[in-house]
Order: structure tokens, then C-alpha cells, then sequence
């Protein structure tokens, strides 16, 4: 349990921040990076985060190439994301696009939480941007996995962040588009 005061911990919040952006070190960056994830677990370091832009810093890992840095980036967007002020951020700064291609990564645990983002980030004026036919269906496509996690995570997105007409509908864009090849019909039988 942390038993330090609250300037104790922005303190070493700062420090990890700072040790991000000055070391060379992939391998510590990975670790500062998993740590920061960790602390945005605990909402009384919510303020903390957000005063250290912390939102930003996991927002720029979701283009990087090391898959480390997009997986600890995607887990800490996932923490910070149930905080409505983090949330809000993250919408503003054009989140949606960047977690939805997090949908693509070969890490299970980076798909997870880009999913679970996507549902903590489903807000009225996002909800069309989260319900775009390509992301339910992408989220069909995850119902067929071989992984519990994913299916049911990816159910759990149908059912709360959709209607039953846009699933529906998505379905019937995914069998259209299987019968068709680069767009030439194929012959019905």
C-alpha cells in the first residue's frame, strides 16, 4: 500500500515521466511505460497523470513500432480511459482512430484493451465513431475466435455499445462482402 503523501507521489510520477523522456534505453522506456500503466490503475493518481500528460505520452505509443510500447501505451489508455476528464482527452485528441488500430495487433492483451477502451470511451458524441460498421465487424469477426478472452469481450462490445440493428446489419455487410471478389459479384447458384 502506498503510505506516501500526495506531493510524494506526483513527485515520483514526475520522475518517471522525466526518465521516460530522457533515457535512449528501449528497455527502460518499456519498463517506465509499464509502471506509468500501473499507476493509472489507481484513481487517486488521476489528477497526477493528467497534469503530467501522461494520456498524451500513452496516445503517441499506439504508432510506434515496438509492440511493447503499444501494448503498455494501450494498457494504460484502457486504465485511464474510466476517468471521465482522461476520457475526454482521449476523444479530443482523435483516440478513437488510434485505439481502433490497436484492433489489428498480433498481442492478444493489445487487442483486449483496445476493445475495453473503445466500450469506456462510448460517450454520446463518440458512439457513431465507435459504431462504425468496420469496427462491428471487426468485433464479429472477434465472436469467432478461439480465445474466451477475445470472444467474450468482443460479445460483451456488441451487446452494450450496440443496437441490435447495427449488428444486424453489420452482419449482412460481412456476407455481402464474402460474395463478392475485389468487387466483381460472384454467380449466385
Amino acid at each position: 500500500m502506498w503510505r506516501k503523501s500526495s506531493s510524494d507521489r506526483f513527485h515520483y510520477l514526475q520522475s518517471l515521466v522525466t526518465e521516460f523522456q530522457d533515457t535512449d534505453s528501449d528497455e527502460a522506456k518499456e519498463q517506465v511505460l509499464a509502471n506509468l500503466a500501473n499507476f493509472a490503475y489507481d484513481p487517486n493518481n488521476m489528477e497526477y497523470l493528467r497534469e503530467l500528460q501522461v494520456v498524451d505520452l500513452f496516445l503517441d505509443m499506439l504508432t510506434e513500432e515496438n509492440e511493447n510500447f503499444v501494448e503498455f501505451g494501450m494498457g494504460g489508455l484502457c486504465n485511464l480511459s474510466m476517468d471521465p476528464e482522461c476520457r475526454d482527452v482521449i476523444l479530443q485528441s482523435g483516440g478513437v482512430a488510434l485505439v481502433t488500430n490497436c484492433l489489428s495487433s498480433r498481442r492478444e492483451e493489445t487487442v483486449l484493451s483496445a476493445i475495453t477502451t473503445l466500450m469506456n470511451l462510448t460517450t454520446r458524441p463518440a458512439h457513431p465513431e465507435i459504431t462504425d460498421p468496420a469496427i462491428l465487424q471487426c468485433m464479429l469477426r472477434f465472436t469467432l475466435s478461439q480465445s474466451p478472452r477475445l470472444r467474450n469481450l468482443a460479445a460483451v462490445f456488441l451487446q452494450d455499445c450496440c443496437t441490435q440493428e447495427q449488428v444486424t446489419r453489420a452482419e449482412q455487410q460481412m456476407q455481402e462482402q464474402q460474395q463478392t471478389a475485389v468487387g466483381i459479384p460472384l454467380p449466385k447458384d
